[in-house]
């Protein structure tokens, strides 16, 4: 089998289900099983799996032209379009995109951008956070044993606790970015306090700290806004963008004011650079994938539905001592068992009954539940009913 001989193993178990196709929340797999996926491949498939509306916009920009040229030499009409429609959903001034190939390197292109315009060299970021594994990105993951093997890494990171107001005094005029997620992800489905995104706002600005916010997991409809920073009414210097930005294909992206992005093309010119980093066929797919969000007011769909979910799982875990606690906004929910263990039995047991569900990579007791928000109601009713059978034995 060519699957573990040959392709580099990053995990002792991988689930290694041969997937053949995938439509909506649905995964097919060679020996006729059907799984409902409630992960989203991390995320991406927001819209469903093989949405008919990216495939043809695949197909149309495949037909048209593939690579041509590196970022930004050539005027490319699925780049430019997915920008402006990007530049028109996002809060002023981020109106300015820099297109890349995926999350970590959006955070790579978010941390130079910082240092440069600032002259600063400090960076300040959270424990529990993840912001990709390149090493820049990974320098200012909040887990030390992820950073630990590679190190030494960027000097002059400092981590803070999340959510803790008073934390935030340490950042001062040293600082060159605050690097944050809205909805901490990977470290277990952890939203903050009403308080503590606005404070970190206000302390960046009153120290001349950029703050960027990694929308990463949290942007395109997934917590029932349409992008997360909403709920709190703050809006960062830099967001980094991926993950269901490219409707399934490889995509990612920054996005600052003009003011900043300037400073990339002088002093030296291309002071970042990229070959495949917002390729037309995934800026295609991105468009017609935004356009669906957009149409079909899934972040509202997400919202309503989230509630729903959210209900459901909390009626379970008064009758299941299992649960510690339920957390979470729209579509994306963590529900934390009492230990490891317990948490990986519920993948296993789960994923027998056809339902996909995995855990966070900073917290093994919490399990990430994040389905399509296209999902049915009567998918989410048979995702609840198997959580729940799994959780009785």
């Amino acid at each position: 089998m060519a699957f573990p001989k040959h392709l580099c193993p990053t995990s002792p178990h991988p689930m290694g289900l041969e997937i053949t196709h995938a439509r909506g929340s649905i995964l097919y797999t060679q020996d006729g099983k059907a799984y409902l996926d409630f992960i989203s491949g991390i995320g991406v498939a927001n819209i469903g799996h093989t949405h008919p509306a990216v495939v043809a916009a695949i197909q149309a920009q495949a037909e048209r032209h593939l690579h041509v040229m590196v970022y930004g030499e050539y005027l490319q009409a699925s780049q430019t379009a997915l920008a402006e429609k990007l530049s028109a959903v996002l809060p002023a001034p981020l109106s300015c995109v820099y297109f890349t190939n995926s999350g970590t390197e959006a955070t790579e292109g978010a941390l130079k951008l910082a240092k440069k315009f600032t002259r600063r060299r400090r960076l300040v970021s959270f424990d529990g956070s993840f912001h990709g594994d390149t090493h820049g990105a990974c320098s200012v993951t909040g887990r030390e044993m992820y950073r630990t093997p590679f190190e030494p890494l960027l000097p002059d990171v400092t981590f803070l606790p999340f959510n803790q107001v008073e934390a935030l005094r340490e950042i001062d005029e040293s600082v060159a970015a605050v690097i944050a997620e809205p909805i901490q992800g990977e470290g277990g489905m952890r939203v903050p306090d009403a308080a503590f995104l606005p404070a970190l706002r206000a302390r960046c600005r009153a120290v001349g700290a950029l703050l960027i916010l990694d929308e990463a997991q949290t942007g395109f409809g997934r917590t029932g806004r349409l992008f997360a920073m909403s709920h709190w009414d703050v809006v960062p210097d830099i967001i980094t963008l991926a993950k269901a930005l490219g409707g399934g294909m490889p995509l990612g992206a920054f996005v600052a004011s003009p003011r900043l992005m300037k400073t990339l093309s002088r002093d030296p010119p291309l002071s970042h650079v990229t070959t495949f980093g917002g390729h037309p066929v995934c800026c295609a797919a991105g468009l017609a994938s935004l356009n669906v969000i957009l149409k079909t007011r899934l972040s509202t769909r997400a919202a309503r539905m989230g509630a729903r979910l959210m209900s459901a799982l909390r009626a379970i875990a008064q009758t299941t001592p299992a649960i510690v606690e339920i957390r979470g906004l729209g579509m994306m929910i963590g529900l934390e068992l009492a230990d490891a263990k317990q948490a990986e039995r519920l993948v296993k047991r789960a994923r027998a009954r056809g339902l996909i569900l995995g855990w966070t990579l900073h917290s093994d007791r919490t399990i990430r539940i994040a389905p399509p928000l296209t999902l049915s109601n009567a998918e989410m009713d048979q995702g609840i009913d198997t959580i729940h059978a799994a959780l009785k034995r």
